[in-house]
C-alpha cells in the first residue's frame, strides 16, 4: 500500500485526495501537513486522512510527497525536508504552479525524482486537465503511480519537454477562466438583446457543456464540428465571420503566448530564492 503524503491541505489537494480514495485508496494511506488548524479537522472530519501542523511528520513514512503550496513556500521548506527527503527518497510531485524541477532539486535535493505537474480548476469536480513531465530519476513504475494519483481528478497527458509547461499553464490551467469570459460576454449579449440573465446564463452554459462533451466524446477535430454546424449563409456563419473580422484567432495566440510569457517570468522570479 503506498503511502502518500500531501504537504499542503488546500483546494486542489482535497480533491485529489478525494478521489484517491474514490478509487480505492485506503485513507490510512495518506497524510496532510496543514498549518491552518480548522483546515485540518475538516480534512480529518471528511476523509479520515491523517493530519499534522507540520509537514516533517506527515512525510516520514511516504513513498510519494505532493507538493500542493504556493510557490513562494517550497524554499522555506528546505530546512524541514531536506534531512528527511534524502534518508527516504520519495518521489516528489508538484502541483505549485511555474516551478521548475531544477528549482525543486536545488531547494529539496538533487537526487529525487520529481514530477512536475499543472492541474486547473475543474479538477475540483473531477473534470480536471493535467500536464505532467518528469525528470531522468522517475522510474517506469513511478511514473504510472503518478498518473494513477493525478487520473483521480481528470485527463492527464505527459509533456516530454519541460519547457512546454508554461504553455500548459496559459492553456488548460488558465483556459477555465477563458471559457468563463466567454460564456460571461455570450450572456450579457443576450442581455443586451433583452434575455432573461437567468436563462440568458443556464442556455450559454449548457451550450458551452454540451459542445465540450461533444468535443470530448466524438474525437473529432474541432474545425470539423464546426462545419457540421455551420449552414452556408446561416446564422451561425454569420457570427463565425463576425469573429473572424474582429482577429478572434489572433486574440486567442496572443493571449496565451502572454499567459505563457508570465508563467516563465514568475519561474524566473523564484531563482533568487536561497
Amino acid at each position: 500500500m503506498t503511502r502518500i503524503a500531501f504537504i499542503g491541505g488546500g483546494n486542489m489537494a482535497r480533491s485529489l485526495i478525494g478521489g484517491l480514495l474514490k478509487t480505492g485508496i485506503a485513507a490510512s494511506s495518506v497524510s496532510v501537513a496543514e498549518p491552518r488548524a480548522e483546515a485540518r479537522q475538516e480534512l480529518g472530519r471528511e476523509f479520515g486522512v491523517a493530519c499534522y501542523a507540520e509537514a516533517r511528520p506527515a512525510v516520514a513514512e511516504a513513498e510519494v510527497v505532493v507538493l500542493a503550496v504556493k510557490p513562494q513556500v517550497l524554499p522555506a521548506l528546505r530546512n524541514e525536508l531536506q534531512d528527511v527527503l534524502r534518508q527516504r527518497r520519495p518521489m516528489l510531485i508538484s502541483i505549485a504552479a511555474g516551478v521548475r524541477i531544477d528549482q525543486l532539486e536545488r531547494w529539496l535535493g538533487g537526487q529525487l525524482p520529481i514530477v512536475r505537474c499543472m492541474p486547473n480548476t475543474p479538477a475540483l469536480i473531477g473534470a480536471g486537465a493535467t500536464g505532467l513531465c518528469a525528470n531522468g530519476r522517475v522510474s517506469p513504475p513511478q511514473r504510472a503511480l503518478a498518473q494513477r494519483i493525478l487520473d483521480a481528478a481528470g485527463l492527464t497527458r505527459w509533456i516530454d519537454d519541460e519547457a512546454l509547461m508554461d504553455t500548459v499553464t496559459a492553456l488548460s490551467g488558465s483556459g477555465p477562466a477563458y471559457f468563463f469570459a466567454l460564456v460571461e460576454a455570450l450572456e450579457d449579449a443576450a442581455v443586451a438583446q433583452g434575455m432573461p440573465r437567468e436563462t440568458a446564463r443556464a442556455l450559454a452554459a449548457q451550450t458551452c457543456l454540451g459542445a465540450g462533451r461533444m468535443l470530448a466524446e466524438s474525437g473529432e477535430a474541432p474545425a470539423e464540428l464546426r462545419r457540421r454546424v455551420t449552414s452556408p449563409n446561416g446564422t451561425t456563419q454569420a457570427a463565425l465571420e463576425s469573429f473572424a473580422a474582429d482577429g478572434l484567432p489572433r486574440i486567442v495566440a496572443r493571449a496565451v503566448a502572454a499567459a505563457t510569457r508570465r508563467g516563465e517570468a514568475l519561474a524566473a522570479a523564484l531563482d533568487d530564492a536561497p
